[in-house]
């Protein structure tokens, strides 16, 4: 399976986000890709805006048109966007959302650890998810997790037991001193931990940081094999890494190394 992980820099405003996912999608299926992962907060940038006005339903608008591109493409696609959780209970809070789009699937993950770090608070924000999501397709099982997630090792371990082979990761990563250097240990951590393919996508490199400490991203995107060695590494602009993967290389690389 040709998987890619399409490392953009979204902005505030959604129909642009929408028409810069396009562009990148058709050019990673012109690859061949069958598997493509975009970055956390593709619907829209962190610190571009309230969230809870924007945030939609997976049969709304935004969702839907990802679905028709990914239908049209005969691919998944998987990014980030924001659903409404107890926005009607006065709360105004959102799930951050990793939608799962493609032929036969349309579903999401919604993140479970939200980013309480570094000064940010996204749980004044974002309602945490509570539910593993692992699913089907080209003949692999793929788990999904966002960003943040990135730090709790037994959720990567939770998704492989739960028969996960390749584990999706979109993700806008908060720069900062030593910032790329844990992000880059603590993808390949992941997926050894795991033993699994791993596609950790994040935004690419802002022009210009937002002053309000949200997370912009650093790009770095890679696509990492079970053994924790990155097969493919973005720099920090925009561009498609993609690799081809063997998934039988899962279960020779768990009979090695047994940490399940």
């Amino acid at each position: 399976m040709r998987i890619a992980a399409v490392q953009i820099q979204t902005g505030p405003d959604i129909l642009e986000n929408l028409a810069k996912v396009e562009h990148w999608a058709r050019k990673a299926a012109n690859l061949g890709v069958e598997l493509m992962v975009f970055p956390e907060a593709t619907m829209k940038a962190f610190g571009t805006g309230r969230l809870d006005n924007i945030a939609e339903d997976l049969d709304d608008a935004f969702a839907s048109k990802i679905r028709e591109l990914a239908e049209e493409l005969e691919v998944v696609i998987v990014l980030g966007m924001f659903c409404p959780a107890d926005i009607h209970q006065g709360k105004n809070r959102i799930y951050n959302t990793a939608l799962i789009t493609g032929p036969g699937i349309h579903r999401g993950y919604q993140k479970i650890h939200t980013y309480d770090a570094f000064g940010f608070r996204e749980s004044d924000t974002v309602k945490p998810g509570t539910e593993l999501v692992v699913f089907p397709w080209k003949g692999a099982n793929i788990g999904v997790a966002v960003c943040f997630d990135v730090r709790f090792p037994q959720q990567f371990q939770d998704l492989a037991r739960n028969g996960a082979q390749v584990i999706v990761l979109p993700a806008s990563w908060s720069s900062g001193p030593g910032k790329v250097e844990q992000w880059q240990l603590l993808t390949a951590a992941r997926a050894l931990d795991s033993t699994s393919f791993l596609i950790a996508c994040d935004q690419a490199l802002p022009v210009t940081e937002n002053s309000d400490g949200a997370p912009t991203g650093v790009g770095r995107s890679a696509i990492i094999g079970p053994t924790g060695v990155r097969i493919a590494e973005a720099n920090e602009q925009e561009e498609i890494i993609y690799a081809d993967i063997d998934i039988s290389q899962v279960e020779r690389v768990r009979t090695t190394i047994p940490v399940l």
